[in-house]
């Protein structure tokens, strides 16, 4: 059973938040401006909060972006709500989470527990970018594009029917508070390489570099922004691949964490210009090609693969495949995903390609 509601979590009248043992699976972002107060509060002060699952440590810490849990955490609950903020990106981890999550409670058949999502905006838009998995792709990841342009109710909803689901799913509305209109939803960082405005933007492509040994810039105060390693030359004349309304500024950086903690980095700072739609996949692709022809020590390592899941784009990387065919490919493949979008949209406003 789904439902897509219009009033707030507290507004809902299902016997299970109001009498049942309640599970929240959240993060820093589940704070109400209006109430000042978390979403798990809610359930503190009915005294049905049984347990909260959350990441294992402080907020914005390193290598620390998932929620843990075991399918027997969830034995004996009448609910579980969810409120994180998704990143528009299909590798988000919080995301990915929530994925295994629905992929336990499917498994619990009769005995699961009903789902609440407290849905967000998506601070990265309506815009796609990329293709749906076209190869083996990553775990608890829906077949959904790079960059999705959906919110994370809209995600569940799709992917409650991809997985034919049976427990209840229940979508509150992004627009049912004010609290998404009082504060920007990159405001409270979504997770540690999650900071701020323009990162939601650069991590289409930029969550790619995650699985090659050149850095975007973990351990930065702007990851996804630079991109570097201690191998580059930027004082080659040589340009660099870019894109209108994008500038590359030649850079030395030294992530405080992550790969190459403590190692200086040369490489790039990717700068928008205002107002620019920027599809970050399609320039990743070209700067992994640049990369990939000039420097041996260029390396796609283990998950990239499945993490890309395009053998079209693999290839236009390792030079097997050129530049016009692999843009006509994402072109085609974004305008199938956006039909397939549509279909689980729960706004007004819908998916759209870039001109």
């Amino acid at each position: 059973m789904f439902s897509f509601r219009t009033t707030s979590l507290e507004e809902q009248l299902d016997k299970a938040l109001l009498e049942g043992s309640v599970g929240c699976f959240c993060t820093q972002n589940c704070w109400d401006t209006e109430k000042e107060r978390y979403m798990y509060d809610i359930f503190r002060e009915r005294g049905n909060l049984k347990i909260i699952f959350s990441p294992r440590d402080t907020e914005l810490t390193p290598d620390t972006n998932h929620i843990e849990f075991e399918t027997g955490d969830l034995a004996g609950l009448s609910a579980i709500v969810v409120e994180i903020q998704d990143v528009g990106a299909r590798y988000f981890n919080y995301t990915r989470d929530v994925f295994r999550l629905m992929d336990a409670l499917k498994e619990l058949k009769e005995d699961s527990p009903s789902l609440y999502i407290v849905d967000h905006i998506n601070p990265a838009g309506r815009v796609v970018e990329g293709t749906m998995p076209l190869a083996e792709v990553e775990s608890n990841v829906p077949k959904v594009a790079h960059r999705h342009g959906l919110t994370l109710g809209e995600l569940a909803n799709l992917y409650y029917h991809e997985i034919s689901a049976k427990f209840a799913l229940h979508v509150i509305s992004a627009l049912a508070t004010d609290s998404n209109k009082q504060l920007m939803p990159w405001t409270i960082a979504p997770a540690s390489d999650i900071p701020g405005l323009f990162t939601c933007d650069m991590y289409s492509g930029g969550g790619l570099w995650n699985n090659t040994n050149i850095t975007p810039g973990i351990g930065t105060a702007r990851p996804y922004e630079y991109i570097g390693s201690p191998f580059v030359k930027t004082a080659s004349t040589e340009p660099v691949p870019t894109v209108d309304g994008v500038l590359l500024r030649p850079c030395s950086f030294t992530p405080s964490c992550g790969r190459y903690a403590g190692k200086k980095c040369f490489g790039y700072q990717i700068m928008l210009e205002p107002g620019v739609e920027y599809h970050s996949l399609n320039h990743t692709l070209q700067l992994m090609r640049y990369f990939k022809e000039r420097y041996s020590e260029f390396r796609l390592e283990d998950g990239f693969e499945a993490k890309l899941s395009d053998p079209v784009m693999y290839g236009y990387i390792n030079g097997e495949v050129s530049w016009d065919d692999v843009r006509e490919h994402i072109k085609v493949e974004e305008q199938k995903w956006i039909r397939k979008a549509k279909k689980f949209a729960l706004y007004d406003d819908l998916p759209y390609r870039m001109k």
